[in-house]
C-alpha cells in the first residue's frame, strides 16, 4: 500500500478539520474556510509519488484561498491540476473567474494567487475530485506557453486527456496493492502523461523530450490493449496501425519501457489476469472454466490449463475452488 489515508470518522470530531488541513498543506499553502468546519466530513488519500503528489478527495464544501502574501512567503513552484468529479466549483485565478463542473480539468500556478470556492447550489453537496501537484521544473514546457492554459476548462474526455484522467482515477483503486517501490514509477507516468497532454493542447508535442513522448505513447498503447483484450484480432500489427507507428517501433519502445517484455507476452499476461479475476468472482461460479478461458482468448483448454498453472502454481479448477472457499 502507498499513500496516507484520512477518513474523518477515524479522528475525534473536534480535530477533523485541522487534521485534514494539515495533510493538504503538505503540498499546498492555502487558507481554508468552511461553514462545515465544526461538523466536518471528508476522505483523502495522499499519494506521494516521488516529487509528484496525487490527492483523491471527497469532502464537504470548503473554500481554498492563496493570497499574494502567501505567494511571497512560500512558493514551492508547483502546477496544481484538478479534476472535478461532480460538484461545481468556481476559480478566481490568472486575471479571470471560471466555473468548473463534472469531469472538467483545470490548471493553477502556485506562483499566482487564487480563490477556489463552491459554485452556487453546491454548498451542501460533497465535493469529489483528484488533485495533482507537480514541480514546474519537471514539466518540459516553457512557463510562458503553459500560462495560457491557466484557469481554463481543459478537455479530458478524449485522447491523452482521457488517458490522464483514467490513470489518475485508477490510482485510487490500485493504491492498496501498490508498493512504496512503485511510487517513483507511478510519478513518472503522471508527469509524462501530463506533459504529453499539455503538449497536445499547445500543439508542441514535438518539443517534448523523446523519452517523455515514448513513455506517454507506451501508456496509450497499454490503455488501448486493456480496452480490447477480448478482441481475438488484437495483435502487434493491429496495435501499431491504431497508433500510426511501425510494428518494429512498437516492439522497440514497448521493450524499453517494460524491462524487455514483449507486446505479445504482455497481452497474454493481461488476458490471463482477467481470467484469474473471473475464476475468483463468486458471481461467475456457475460459468464453466472453458467459457471463462474462451472469453479471454484461450480457446484450447490444455493450453489454458498449462499457462495458468505456470503463472499461478495451481490449475484453473484448483484456483477457483481455493478462491471461492476463502471468500465464504
Amino acid at each position: 500500500m502507498i499513500g496516507t489515508m484520512f477518513r474523518s470518522e477515524d479522528v475525534p470530531a473536534t480535530d477533523r478539520f485541522d487534521y485534514w488541513r494539515e495533510l493538504i498543506v503538505r503540498t499546498r499553502s492555502n487558507d481554508f474556510i468552511s461553514t462545515h468546519s465544526a461538523e466536518f466530513w471528508g476522505e483523502l488519500r495522499l499519494l506521494e509519488l516521488g516529487p509528484t503528489t496525487v490527492m483523491q478527495t471527497s469532502f464537504l464544501p470548503t473554500r481554498f484561498r492563496r493570497s499574494p502574501r502567501m505567494v511571497r512567503q512560500c512558493d514551492r513552484e508547483l502546477y496544481h491540476l484538478t479534476l472535478m468529479h461532480d460538484t461545481g466549483m468556481a476559480l478566481d485565478h490568472a486575471d479571470g473567474t471560471t466555473a468548473f463542473g463534472p469531469q472538467d480539468l483545470h490548471l493553477v500556478d502556485s506562483s499566482r494567487p487564487y480563490d477556489f470556492w463552491p459554485a452556487n447550489g453546491s454548498e451542501r453537496r460533497v465535493v469529489r475530485g483528484v488533485g495533482v501537484d507537480i514541480p514546474k521544473a519537471l514539466l518540459p514546457l516553457p512557463p510562458h506557453r503553459v500560462r495560457g492554459l491557466l484557469n481554463q476548462r481543459l478537455p479530458g474526455r478524449e485522447g491523452i486527456g482521457a488517458l490522464l484522467t483514467d490513470f489518475l482515477t485508477g490510482l485510487d483503486r490500485q493504491a492498496d496493492t501498490l508498493q512504496p517501490s512503485d511510487a517513483p514509477r507511478m510519478g513518472r507516468v503522471v508527469v509524462d502523461l501530463l506533459a504529453a497532454w499539455i503538449g497536445q493542447l499547445l500543439d508542441t508535442e514535438a518539443a517534448l523530450p523523446t523519452e517523455t513522448r515514448q513513455r506517454a505513447l507506451t501508456e496509450r498503447i497499454r490503455a488501448f490493449v486493456q480496452q480490447n483484450l477480448h478482441d481475438p484480432e488484437l495483435t502487434p500489427p493491429t496495435i501499431a496501425a491504431a497508433h500510426h507507428i511501425s510494428v518494429s517501433y512498437l516492439h522497440r519502445i514497448f521493450q524499453q519501457q517494460t524491462q524487455g517484455e514483449t507486446v505479445a507476452a504482455w497481452i497474454r499476461g493481461q488476458r490471463l489476469e482477467g481470467a484469474r479475476r473471473d475464476l475468483a468472482n463468486p458471481d461467475l461460479a456457475c460459468t464453466s472454466i472453458h467459457t471463462v478461458a474462451v472469453r479471454w482468448n484461450f480457446p484450447r483448454a490444455a493450453d489454458f490449463a498449462r499457462t495458468f498453472r505456470a503463472a499461478y502454481g495451481l490449475s484453473p479448477s484448483e484456483y477457483r475452488h481455493q478462491a471461492l472457499s476463502e471468500g465464504m
